[in-house]
């Protein structure tokens, strides 16, 4: 079973999410994750060493990331803050509109969109940012010219074939490490909260510890266990800053026995004790 990140994005009528991320952000830091919608990704300051289906890209100020559905990706912020907006295309698609059938064969994934765009002064960073500004500026417009810029971006994209076709052996060959990536990560996200080991995850997706130890950190850049401790951390981090659990009931729910070697584990990841990050 592959796990799938699902979140209410935006509203029924309008399903765009809007996110602004610096170091004080419980998801600062973007664990290996993957969702149906696309995602666009503006860095505003420093760096992002961003990862796409194991493709690493560093995008800087000005730069923007498409990360298309179903991709899987996680991010380190060096010195960095950055907007993210996810969107699901099928809000956008028509079925009895001919010429909008481009947008039906990316979200069918017989296309996938060019990922990374260097900051450029081009019609297309001009659309992006136009999309970001939109959401943000809230006016009753926003909407029209969220959706408007979109159909730009994906104008642009299909003018100047910014995509590649899904075919061949090598994207086979990709689509079954990333399987087995996602199902990998399904097993830890969904049972965070419980005593797992490397063994429990390598019998759950039929691997030895010893090959799923070296696949998973050559996919990731982390062992299956940093990842399950980090991502044990994230949770934490957003129950301190949304819930008024205590800091102890936070720790055994996020699969944590020991208090002292969690708000550890915190202080290292997140440059803070649990108390003070809640109080940030």
């Amino acid at each position: 079973m592959a796990y799938n990140e699902i979140e209410q994005r935006g509203t029924a009528d309008f399903p765009f999410a809007f996110f602004h991320v610096d170091s004080g952000h419980s998801r600062y830091n973007m664990s290996a994750h993957w969702h149906s919608e696309f995602e666009l990704v503006r860095i505003l300051e420093g760096e992002f060493h961003i990862t796409l289906n194991n493709v690493p890209y560093v995008a800087k100020k000005g730069d923007v990331v498409f990360i298309n559905s179903e991709t899987v990706h996680q991010g380190i912020p060096k010195d960095c803050v950055y907007e993210c907006v996810v969107f699901d295309a099928d809000y956008i698609y028509y079925e009895n509109y001919d010429n909008l059938s481009f947008i039906k064969s990316i979200i069918d994934r017989e296309y996938t969109v060019n990922e990374y765009y260097p900051y450029q002064d081009s019609e297309l960073h001009r659309a992006f940012n136009d999309i970001f500004d939109a959401i943000i500026s809230k006016t009753c417009a926003h909407k029209f010219r969220v959706i408007s810029a979109l159909y730009t971006v994906f104008a642009i994209i299909s003018e100047q074939k910014l995509y590649v076709g899904n075919i061949g052996n090598d994207s086979a060959l990709n689509d079954n490490n990333i399987a087995k990536l996602k199902k990998t990560l399904s097993f830890i996200r969904e049972n965070y909260d419980k005593p797992i080991t490397l063994d429990m995850i390598a019998a759950e997706v039929n691997m030895s510890p010893k090959y799923l130890g070296s696949f998973f950190k050559s996919m990731t850049e982390k062992t299956p266990i940093d990842y399950l401790i980090e991502y044990r951390i994230e949770k934490a981090a957003r129950k301190l800053r949304l819930s008024d659990m205590s800091v102890t009931d936070i720790a055994y729910s996020c699969g944590f026995s020991d208090l002292s070697y969690f708000i550890k584990t915190f202080k290292s990841i997140k440059g803070s004790s649990p108390g003070k990050f809640r109080n940030m």
